[in-house]
């Protein structure tokens, strides 16, 4: 089994920064993709930035230029940093991971959210 837990949520005004960091634990062999997505009331849940083994990234366009995801390997660990947010990036953020297990199988896991509210 894999477990994701989130932490570094909160509230901050508009303009300002958070960073998101994700911990996997468990029956780890190897992580493969890791990724941050949100979802906003009433709205559908939507990639924010992902990361793959190789250490390539990907962005939505919103997020372009302001967020950067990270990741250390050591600590099966992925981070969010995010600068300027906007009151409407105020959301529920997931993280993600793929995950090749000791037992030689690959589970897609979530983890619990964070709440991210951006006052105006």
């Amino acid at each position: 089994q894999v477990q994701l837990v989130e932490s570094g949520g909160g509230l901050v005004q508009a303009g300002g920064s958070l960073r998101l960091s994700c911990r996997a634990s468990g029956s780890i062999f190897r992580i493969n993709n890791m990724g941050w997505y949100r979802q906003a009331p009433g709205k559908q849940r939507e990639l924010v930035a992902a990361s793959t083994s190789g250490c390539s990234t990907n962005y939505a366009d919103s997020a372009k230029g302001r967020f950067n995801i990270s990741r250390d390997n050591a600590k099966n660990t992925v981070y969010l940093e995010m600068n300027s947010l906007k009151a409407e990036e105020t959301a529920v953020y997931y993280c993600r991971a793929e995950v090749t297990t000791t037992w030689a199988t690959r589970v897609d896991d979530w983890g619990q959210g964070s709440q991210v509210t951006v006052s105006s």
